[in-house]
């Protein structure tokens, strides 16, 4: 199981093969990934403990909120802009297509192109 460090936790590589991915995350308090968007890549989150904000939306300044409580999950089609934030320590599963270095970075907390 290769894991990946980031600047607000790590992910862990469970699966990947030339049909899916499947990821472990753990994301710390008070920490949240990119503002984001993918070309091509679909995702489900699915939260195993802790608790996720997660915004979405199609523009910047027009983002939905929904609380992500352990059990829950949500689905983000490409071209959606999204970003997680988790409110504690919160460790969730992400499955998706296997593009990942599809990622476009709106804004980024660690500076990240």
């Amino acid at each position: 199981m290769r894991k990946i460090l980031k600047p607000w936790g790590y992910e862990q590589i469970l699966e990947k093969n030339k049909k899916y991915v499947v990821k472990r995350l753990f994301m710390k308090k008070n920490h949240r990934c990119s503002l984001q968007y993918h070309k091509v890549k679909l995702e489900t989150v699915y939260v195993l403990s802790g608790i996720l904000k997660f915004q979405i939306g199609s523009k910047v300044n027009n983002l939905k909120t929904k609380i992500l409580r352990p059990g829950d999950s949500v689905s983000i089609n490409k071209k959606k802009i999204h970003r997680m934030h988790a409110l504690k320590n919160t460790y969730y599963l992400e499955a998706s297509t296997p593009d990942l270095d599809d990622v476009v970075r709106i804004k980024d907390d660690f500076n990240r192109i």
